[in-house]
């Protein structure tokens, strides 16, 4: 017993009304047997899916993100200074011989700064010439002529002491200055001890060694005298970067 014929598809039996055989199966094979059938996706499920809020504050944290991933780095509060300790001297390194080699700096420095350097090798060459030996006569600075000069300058390195102030105990303090904040001097004393110092009411006091000196081991100057200059620590209240680019002018002191 055979099995009944399978009847043709019912788009088949339409086209074969329109074409003859030959298209009519090429119709039928292109546009119904391969046709593509496109589907939808299937909906989100709607207690898993985010909300319309949620989308957005993801939407605004990735653009945060990504904003700063790409601005340059923020510098740090006074508040995150000090609680990370960046300006503190570790316990280990506040000994003077440490910052010895500091001072020997700063006393270069402050010789440009006062053109004593110069007019010492300016002298020396004239000094040769001349055939004198080559040793001048070092220069003449006062107080009106280099006090805009040392008003501005980086006191790192200097070593001061107080011989004027209030507080009487401060009196007599002396050593190497460390730190130069807006209203402190942090300085660490021959006795390997951390002092700080405030400006505000004291009279600081500090030399600097003429070119061509030379000190003897009995703690006696051979050569010219050091340079003595003393500093009020109420009209210097400001940061070393804020005294570079700051013009000062000399007014009365009422407080002395």
């Amino acid at each position: 017993m055979t099995a009944p014929a399978k009847p043709p598809h019912i788009a088949q039996t339409l086209l074969s009304h329109a074409h003859s055989p030959p298209t009519t199966t090429q119709l039928f094979t292109e546009k119904v047997l391969q046709k593509p059938l496109h589907l939808l996706p299937t909906p989100p499920d709607p207690l898993n899916s985010p909300s319309a809020r949620t989308t957005r504050r993801l939407a605004r944290l990735g653009k945060k993100a990504h904003h700063l991933r790409h601005q340059k780095a923020r510098p740090l509060s006074a508040k995150e200074k000090r609680r990370l300790g960046v300006h503190d001297v570790p316990r280990e390194e506040r000994r003077w011989e440490v910052y010895g080699g500091l001072h020997g700096l700063w006393v270069g420095y402050m010789w440009e700064v006062l053109g004593l350097k110069q007019e010492e090798e300016d002298e020396g060459m004239e000094g040769e010439k001349e055939g004198g030996g080559g040793r001048g006569r070092g220069a003449y600075v006062t107080a009106q002529s280099a006090g805009s000069v040392l008003a501005s300058a980086d006191f790192h390195g200097a070593e001061v002491e107080v011989v004027r102030s209030r507080c009487v105990g401060r009196v007599g303090v002396k050593g190497i200055v460390v730190s130069d904040t807006k209203f402190t001097f942090v300085i660490v004393t021959r006795a390997n001890e951390l002092k700080i110092i405030p400006k505000e009411h004291t009279i600081f006091r500090f030399e600097i060694p003429q070119p061509g000196t030379r000190t003897k081991e009995d703690g006696s100057v051979e050569g010219l005298r050091n340079l003595v200059f003393e500093l009020h620590g109420s009209q210097f209240e400001n940061r070393a970067p804020d005294r570079a680019t700051k013009k000062f002018k000399q007014r009365n002191l009422s407080d002395l």
